[in-house]
């Protein structure tokens, strides 16, 4: 569930403080940013209703649908 995740990342990104954790609260933030874009809700949509079309949702594909997004360069 996408909006829990949000909710988690969010969660631990209030934690993040130090000096050091600046880096990482940066790559969760840009994360979310993605968990947020059309683009993301909509291949999830399309993952989603392809796998409930043929009756199975396999975990571990999902990592390839999320793929297509890449990673963004700092």
């Amino acid at each position: 569930d996408t909006d829990r995740a949000l909710v988690l990342l969010e969660e631990y990104c209030k934690k993040l403080r130090k000096p050091e954790e600046q880096q990482l609260k940066k790559a969760i933030r840009k994360v979310m940013g993605i968990f947020k874009s059309s683009l993301f809700q909509a291949l999830l949509d399309i993952f989603t209703k392809k796998a409930t079309r043929h009756g199975t949702v396999s975990h571990t594909s999902l990592p390839a649908a999320v793929v297509v997004l890449g990673c963004p360069k700092d």
